[in-house]
């Protein structure tokens, strides 16, 4: 009986049987003397079959509102008459709350009172052609609060004000529930959408709802109506402005193709110069982008050995460009500063012929500020990894850090503790941008920096510390406009070598300072018999190959003495005769290795200080060569 019963209640669904058809088969098993639990199964049957057409019946309703709210952004979409929406909407309404009218009332400014604009199932004259004075009936309470309401029984609702007119009309349609929700733009209520009921009812949350999405849905359609009749106004009244009109479509049209084509390549990891190539191509000209230190960060459009302007002019247009804050003009030159709250990041300078109109100097300014977000999430993500960076490069500077631990920690950062690598001090007596200028240096060359006070330590790629410390000296001396003094110290064994290389570097900056060379950049291995002295590991065969290697290298290749010629000369007191006749050979031909040696040392050999070095590196020469002899 128990599957029977659910055969029965499944075909009553499969065909919408209607609720009351439910009670058939649990009458008949009633008449049929069933038992009192078969009864209770079957009324069990009976109440779960009732609810899954219950859901059936909601989801078959929301079916047709989704349907509807969807045909209604159809009509909206295709918008030609704002009337026959309407008339849309309100059917819609009516059908979808089974109400046996619905309608839209609007008020009219002219006449300070609403009248009722489209109806679906009316049929009473006096209802249509009802004005309502402003604020009286239901609607009047919604158009006040902008809140839906809604009266099961309208003639005995005290909650809004009833007049004789409004009255006498309800009575003539025979509207005895009804409901209404505002149609608003924003705040603002410009109607009200009504569905009503001839008998008592009461109206539910969903409901309501719905009839909400609806009056969005005709607020839409009377403001795109109003949107398009004031367009069409506009066109009459201003036909005679249709070139003007056609000329801005088009400078927006070329805004917009700028801010796609700048964004796009944003999106997509473009540079600096990618945006100046853009906004060079739209504007037509030739174009630099300049830092906030006045350092060139990418031109396009100028030819090679011509230039964008003298550098006078530019400094004087720039200078422009970030008081004024916006686009500076001057002849040929245009700029646009680019930049975050009061610090400028960027400036733009444009060499263009012509005029730039207000819409191309909006795309350069557009072209500047691109550029600022662009250098400013570059230097947040910079900083963040410069202070990875550090924290890996404080810790080597410790001393508390192994390998395996290094190149766990190295793996993301691009640094690879397998390369060479020489460490640098600079001193540049606790300037506050030092320390990211210098965490940019290392980031570029996939380095580590670390601040330390008055000084900036890095770790470099390379194998000459000499070299290092002059990049290093003469990038920051240009960008923090004051001088910095250099040491360096490597190659680097990694991690145990960084401490050691750091006290060797910080003593070479100590040493140029104590020898009054503020500002200069070298390693021990430059200081001389100085460095020689005072260095960690007392690198004999590196201070003569330092000194004097050119010379063997020479000497060894071809054969020249050059060597025996310096003592000799240095030993005579630099007498050029006196030396040739110690070593039997011409006045010219010391003259001529003389000449050789000043091409392979520099100049300044004969400097005190350089000769100082050159006579203890030819000493300790003899003595090393001397040590190394088998005995007789």
């Amino acid at each position: 009986m128990g599957a029977m019963s659910w055969e029965v209640f499944l075909g009553l669904l499969e065909r919408e049987a209607s609720a009351v058809e439910f009670e058939a088969p649990v009458l008949a098993a009633r008449a049929g003397g069933a038992s009192a639990a078969e009864l209770a199964r079957l009324e069990d049957a009976k109440l779960a079959a009732l609810r899954v057409r219950a859901l059936l019946d909601r989801r078959a309703r929301r079916e047709a509102e989704l349907a509807a709210l969807f045909d209604t952004a159809s009509d909206l979409a295709a918008l030609r008459d704002v009337d026959a929406v309407l008339r849309a909407i309100v059917h819609r309404a009516r059908r979808l709350l089974r109400a046996d009218i619905a309608y839209i009332s609007l008020p009219d400014p002219q006449r300070g009172d609403t009248y009722v604009r489209v109806t679906d199932g009316s049929v009473s004259r006096i209802f249509r052609a009802c004005r309502l004075p402003t604020g009286a009936g239901l609607g009047g309470l919604v158009a006040e609060t902008g809140m839906p309401y809604w009266s099961a029984d309208y003639f005995d609702d005290l909650r809004f004000r009833h007049t004789a007119g409004i009255d006498e009309a309800v009575k003539d349609e025979g509207i005895v529930a009804i409901s209404g929700v505002p149609m608003k733009l924003g705040e603002r209520v410009i109607g009200v959408l009504f569905a009503s009921h001839r008998s008592v009812r009461r109206y539910a949350p969903e409901e309501m709802a719905l009839l909400g999405s609806l009056a969005a849905h005709a607020a839409i359609a009377l403001d795109s109506a109003r949107l398009l009749s004031e367009i069409s106004t506009a066109l009459s009244e201003l036909s005679d402005a249709n070139e003007a009109l056609r000329e801005h479509n088009s400078t927006v049209e070329r805004a917009a193709e700028a801010h796609d084509r700048m964004t796009d390549l944003v999106v997509r990891g473009g540079g600096v110069a990618d945006i100046a190539a853009v906004a060079a191509d739209i504007l037509g000209g030739a174009l630099r982008v300049l830092g906030p230190d006045g350092r060139s960060l990418a031109e396009v459009g100028v030819a090679h050995g011509d230039r964008l302007a003298d550098a006078e002019s530019i400094h004087e247009i720039v200078c422009a460009a970030q008081r004024l804050g916006r686009t500076a003009h001057m002849g040929e030159l245009w700029a646009a500063p680019g930049g975050a709250g009061n610090e400028t990041l960027c400036v733009l300078v444009l060499r263009c012929p012509g005029e730039l109109s207000s819409s191309d100097r909006r795309i350069l300014e557009r072209a500047a500020q691109t550029t600022a977000m662009l250098l400013l999430f570059r230097r947040g993500i910079a900083e963040a990894e410069g202070r990875v960076r550090g924290a890996l490069l404080d810790d080597l500077l410790a001393d508390r850090i192994d390998a395996e631990t290094l190149r766990a920690r190295a793996a993301p950062l691009t640094f690879d503790p397998d390369r060479a690598y020489v460490l640098v001090v600079a001193e540049h007596g606790g300037h506050r941008r030092a320390p990211a200028h210098a965490t940019a240096y290392a980031l570029v060359r996939r380095g580590l920096a670390a601040a330390r006070g008055d000084q900036s330590v890095l770790l470099l790629p390379g194998e000459n510390p000499t070299a290092a410390a002059r990049s290093v000296a003469a990038e920051l001396t240009r960008a923090l406009a004051t001088p910095v003094t250099a040491g360096g110290s490597g190659p680097v064994a990694l991690p145990a070598g960084v401490a050691r290389a750091h006290a060797e570097a910080e003593r070479c900056v100590r040493l140029l300072h104590a020898l009054d060379r503020r500002g200069a950049a070298a390693s021990t291995a430059d200081l001389g018999v100085t460095g020689l002295l005072v260095g960690d590991t007392h690198d004999v065969l590196g201070f003569l190959s330092h000194t004097l290697g050119p010379l063997i290298d020479y000497e060894t290749r071809r054969g020249t003495p050059l060597l025996a010629t310096l003592e000799a000369y240095f030993a005579t007191g630099s007498s050029r005769a006196e030396s040739a006749a110690r070593l039997h050979i011409h006045v010219n031909t010391v003259t001529q290795r003389l000449d050789r040696i000043t091409a392979l040392l520099g100049t300044d050999w004969r400097t005190p200080e350089r000769a100082l070095d050159i006579q203890l590196a030819l000493c300790l020469r003899r003595l090393h060569t001397a040590a190394a002899l088998p005995p007789a």
